[in-house]
């Protein structure tokens, strides 16, 4: 599978976003002069709405103008970013998404209502956060070796729960699969507060949720944290080991950033990633990310941003054609 590359998805847009119509120039001095909705691709609780709404608080306190979350779960993105690109591309619909989830999506639905590369612009990224491995307590395993053990030993008997095919902790836990050795059931759900509720019945036996996800669990009997995907262990969990001290070169990570309709006119996007980048700067900001277990982005250039995306696009899309994954 070839590489992705930024220069290749940016010259898509380039005319676009030089083009007469779609910029008219910064009569806008006074942009925003209304309040901004972001579209979140997944339903409320889950870790991308959790860190999200800390971002739109913080971007709203120095836009002036309210940044209104609003969650449109569906098709792992792909109905949140076709109704960014449906809407006005005036900067006053904003889209939770990066280069990488959108070139997952794009791998997994070869028929999109629309070209990322040609209907979206890239923002900024703003954090990233490790996932974690739970497990219901009913599996006899109190470790990830114990774990992995067990599931060599019962190929395909073990259910794991993920937010959708081809979420990033759907793709960390084949990435696990792969690297371990071992066949485990997948089962995706549309809401991913769902999917931790089955996990606390038993219903199913494991999954990997991001840390913002997994703090309101933490403690419960009915489940073990097992490992973290990150290459060290997370000063929020500190007696769970990162999953590669058992599982040599495993490392996985979400990557949440902002994206735009790309005719947008570029005094706009560049104004909302001025914004994101005195949003992370901000301590209200970095505090509210500690608790939750997220990490801020270092300050970036929406170039940076689809560096850094582009760069874990081409772990997971490779991946996707491998094991031969499809939404449809």
């Amino acid at each position: 599978m070839p590489k992705l590359h930024r220069r290749a998805l940016l010259g898509a847009t380039a005319g676009l976003m030089a083009a007469p119509l779609a910029a008219p120039r910064l009569a806008h001095a006074a942009w925003p002069d209304r309040p901004i909705r972001l579209m979140i691709p997944y339903g409320g609780g889950g870790q991308t709405d959790v860190v999200a709404r800390i971002v739109a608080d913080a971007m709203s306190r120095n836009l002036g103008q309210a940044i209104t979350p609003d969650n449109r779960p569906g098709a792992a993105g792909v109905v949140a970013a076709d109704a960014v690109v449906r809407s006005p591309a005036d900067g006053y619909t904003i889209l939770v998404g990066t280069r990488n989830t959108q070139a997952i999506n794009e791998a997994l639905r070869p028929n999109l209502p629309f070209a990322h590369a040609r209907d979206l612009v890239t923002i900024g990224l703003y954090a990233t956060t490790p996932n974690i491995l739970l497990i219901h307590s009913s599996v006899p395993a109190q470790n990830l070796a114990e774990f992995i053990a067990h599931a060599r030993a019962n190929p395909g008997r073990l259910n794991y729960a993920s937010s959708g095919i081809g979420a990033t902790t759907h793709l960390s836990m084949e990435l696990l699969s792969e690297k371990a050795g071992i066949e485990l059931v997948h089962v995706p759900y549309r809401q991913s507060t769902q999917g931790m509720t089955d996990l606390l019945g038993g219903r199913v036996q494991a999954r990997l949720v991001g840390l913002p996800e997994a703090e309101p669990v933490r403690g419960e009997a009915a489940i073990r944290a097992l490992g973290v995907t990150t290459p060290r262990r997370s000063p929020n969990w500190p007696d769970v080991p990162a999953i590669g001290e058992v599982v040599e070169g495993y490392e996985a990570v979400n990557l949440f950033g902002l994206m735009a309709h790309s005719a947008t006119p570029p005094e706009i996007v560049l104004r909302l990633n001025r914004s994101l980048n005195e949003a992370l700067a901000s301590e209200e900001l970095r505090a509210a990310f500690a608790r939750v277990g997220a990490d801020p982005a270092p300050a970036n250039t929406p170039e940076q941003a689809e560096d850094r995306a582009l760069a874990q696009a081409n772990l997971w899309v490779p991946m996707i054609r491998r094991l031969n994954l499809s939404a449809q």
